[in-house]
């Protein structure tokens, strides 16, 4: 007997991309993104040009995810939005949009914690992914966040380490700015160091006590480097590239990967599931591939669609509160932080 349809429409406007997914229960019928490359010429989001850029955007991309999942939006059981964290003026824009769909078509309005959602992608049901069994730990790494949390249930979920100022992927824009890389720096720098040296040169990993990480000194650390060289040696980063990316990426990612094997030996959880931006990381995807192999540990690591801020996690979140009867009214307010 076939199962009846369960359509959530799920928004994204945390930060710039505005995105737009529909799924069928737990199976994505489309997940759409409309990036804002404004930011690129500011070397970073610019706050109220994002805002700007998701009013004109919000329609579009809705009405492109209900074609390419082949409905109508009166087929919609409820509207799932991100609630925070993001930026406060982004975020008004896709729960002003829920928020008007919900009344208008009288469905169940669903808030989302954008960085929950980023670790329940792993239960989308899709090519590629397994869901990982309670509790695991997961690593929330990307743009504005560096987590460590235990995942006990579904939206049970605790924060036992995170980064005391820069977050990583904030890190890796940071440093690829310096060297002159276009913004968003993470994938360029990934790019770049798959035929550079690694160990060519060292930077200082920060001594930080417990689970908890810092990226400030490290990325510091690289910016003085990068000055103090291009001063004394003409051509230093166009004649050095591929071995300046390939090591301050090892470095940053060794930062995070030292956290990990600590969480894993403090908690005695082998079950370890990654989301956000940095993520997509070959060098992070490869210590836990790597780790899987030798110490059989249970990676979960998302398809690549599915680790960058999108529609797709915002609705799985959505379908599993659903289930659950777990609304939100029309009152609730955006946050630009949030805790589990």
């Amino acid at each position: 007997m076939n199962q009846k349809p369960c359509y959530i429409l799920g928004i994204e406007s945390s930060c710039d991309e505005t995105a737009a997914a529909v799924l069928n229960h737990n199976k994505v019928l489309s997940n759409c993104i409309t990036n804002q490359e404004i930011h690129q010429q500011y070397g970073g989001v610019v706050p109220e040009l994002a805002s700007r850029a998701h009013q004109i955007n919000i329609v579009p991309v809705v009405k492109q995810a209900l074609k390419e999942a082949k409905i109508n939006i009166n087929q919609i059981n409820a509207i799932a939005c991100t609630q925070g964290p993001g930026l406060l003026g982004s975020l008004l824009v896709g729960n002003s949009f829920a928020k008007s769909v919900s009344m208008s078509l009288k469905i169940p309005l669903i808030a989302v914690n954008h960085m929950q959602a980023h670790l329940l992608v792993h239960f989308i049901k899709d090519e590629g992914i397994t869901p990982p069994d309670f509790p695991f730990i997961g690593v929330n790494v990307s743009g504005g966040h560096t987590q460590i949390i235990i995942v006990k249930d579904y939206f049970d979920m605790e924060i036992i380490g995170r980064t005391l100022d820069d977050a990583i992927g904030e890190a890796f824009d940071k440093c690829g700015k310096k060297i002159g890389l276009d913004y968003p720096s993470g994938p360029k720098i990934d790019s770049l160091s798959k035929i550079g040296n690694p160990k060519k040169y060292t930077f200082p990993i920060p001594k930080v006590n417990g689970l908890d990480i810092s990226y400030s000194g490290l990325k510091t650390s690289f910016i003085n480097f990068i000055s103090r060289n291009n001063e004394e040696t003409p051509n230093f980063i166009s004649n050095n590239l591929n071995d300046i990316c390939s090591s301050i990426q090892y470095n940053l990612i060794k930062n995070i990967t030292n956290k990990i094997e600590l969480a894993v030996k403090r908690t005695s959880i082998k079950s370890i599931a990654v989301g956000g931006g940095v993520s997509a990381n070959t060098s992070l995807r490869n210590f836990l591939i790597e780790k899987k192999k030798k110490e059989n540990w249970k990676i979960y690591i998302p398809p690549i669609p599915f680790t960058t801020d999108n529609a797709a996690m915002i609705a799985i979140a959505g379908y599993i509160k659903y289930k659950r009867k777990n609304f939100s009214n029309l009152n609730y307010e955006v946050k630009s932080k949030i805790e589990f």
